[in-house]
């Protein structure tokens, strides 16, 4: 189903503090550089405690909703799309919602979760709700504190996450060469040991001890095994959504990927060689963003002009599960 609408506003929040690769150098006893050569990442934000995962939310939402410049008229739904809630009770989208001052609203805010592809899934429910006519505006965000739940004593996994939020208000657009076009998305339930996080959830209980609770409160990663089975899914969807679009590849502006990791960013350019180049990186400066990481990059490629009006782009990411999606979206 072809759903018309256009990206009338955008915002991305990076948190306050900034922690460098040089700085986990130190933290491991590591020669200057070491981090940044091995993960391929300079630095990372890192949330306060005051930048809860809302907080972030909220900000980025307010940047979008300016850009969208809808003024007193309230979108239709609000969908937050985070790879780890603020807390299990109420959903972070209601949270999100109280904090932009419509708590008295009404306006239908709910999560959508598929971990790193929460935001893919969540544009997915948005658009079908403008096509079947429910709503004219809606609101995505995704934001997510990674260093929430890393263990510090891993060094791969403390090394290339990081912190953030971005979200996107969208408007429906009848009639116009703009909007969804295709999207695919395969899980394989078999993998989903490879990344977990079991706490938080019903899994683990207060009965079984305090030690069982924190050690479930860090984030497990077989980094190779994910990276592996992940891998094998991409090319499957990709070449799903742009068929069902009836686009080339040759014909995408720029192709916007889940920051996973350097070496996962690298493998999708390799996919689209020999113009590897329109895979956006920001990998670099951020980091692994969980769900915010795709809607980050979005915001990224608009705010640069790197694809506009009328440009086909593809959206391209992995997830525990796992899971791949891609979606083809004209600007």
């Amino acid at each position: 189903m072809i759903s018309n609408f256009s990206i009338v506003g955008w915002g991305a929040y990076r948190p306050r503090c900034v922690m460098s690769s040089r700085q986990l150098d130190a933290r491991y006893g590591l020669d200057p550089g070491s981090t940044e050569r091995q993960f391929g990442i300079a630095a990372r934000h890192v949330a306060g405690e005051e930048e809860t995962t809302s907080m972030m939310a909220a900000e980025a939402a307010r940047a979008a909703l300016d850009g969208a410049g809808w003024g007193d008229d309230r979108p239709d739904v609000i969908i937050g799309a985070c790879g780890v809630m603020e807390q299990p009770i109420p959903s972070t989208a209601v949270l999100v919602q109280n904090r932009l001052g419509l708590g008295h609203s009404g306006v239908p805010s709910f999560d959508v979760n598929q971990t790193c592809l929460s935001f893919m899934a969540a544009f997915d429910i948005a658009a079908m709700g403008m096509a079947c006519g429910r709503w004219n505006r809606a609101l995505l965000f995704a934001s997510d504190i990674a260093s929430a739940g890393l263990d510090p004593d891993v060094r791969k996994t403390s090394s290339i996450f990081g912190d953030g939020a971005a979200a996107l208000a969208i408007e429906a657009a009848p009639g116009e060469p703009c909007g969804m076009l295709s999207s695919a998305t395969v899980t394989h339930g078999a993998h989903q040991e490879l990344a977990r996080l079991r706490a938080g959830g019903t899994r683990l209980r207060v009965e079984e001890g305090y030690e069982a609770l924190i050690a479930g409160s860090y984030f497990e990663m077989d980094a190779f095994g994910i990276f592996k089975a992940a891998a094998k899914l991409l090319p499957g969807v990709i070449e799903r959504a742009l068929t069902q679009a009836g686009i080339d590849r040759d014909a995408l502006a720029c192709v916007v990927c889940h920051q996973a990791s350097a070496p996962g960013v690298e493998h999708v350019r390799r996919l689209f060689e020999p113009r590897g180049e329109r895979v956006i990186t920001i990998f670099p400066e951020t980091g692994n963003q969980i769900a915010a990481s795709i809607p980050s990059v979005l915001a990224h490629v608009l705010t640069q002009g790197l694809a506009g009006p009328g440009d086909p782009i593809l959206l391209l990411g992995t997830a525990a599960g796992v899971s791949a999606s891609a979606m083809v979206i004209r600007l």
